[in-house]
């Protein structure tokens, strides 16, 4: 979507069909941003969730995520909702505060 555009500076185009705890996720975070989706995936929801993220240009940016299940009329688990929200701002002005 247009704000993922804006945070990691990959085109639609360029992100399109690309593994994204592959190609976009640090290797120390994968197996945990891994998790959280497969979780999602089984019906299991994950709120307020922080990782790193790596632009383009290898800038780090610290994203909270929020993992939703998406489901069917049935109920049944088809995809998940991932919502993520840039707080490298936020995460600076934290660590400022404790110095």
């Amino acid at each position: 979507n247009n704000k993922s555009v804006e945070i990691t500076g990959f085109s639609r185009e360029e992100a399109m069909g690309q593994d994204l705890v592959k190609v976009y996720i640090s290797e120390e975070f994968r197996d945990q941003v891994s998790m959280v989706l497969t979780n999602a995936l089984r019906g299991q929801e994950t709120a307020n969730f922080e990782f790193p993220l790596f632009t383009k240009n290898q800038q780090r940016v610290e994203v909270l995520l929020n993992a939703t299940t998406r489901r069917d009329v049935t109920g049944r688990p088809i995809g998940v909702i991932g919502v993520g929200q840039n707080i490298t701002d936020r995460k600076q002005v934290e660590m400022e505060k404790t110095r």
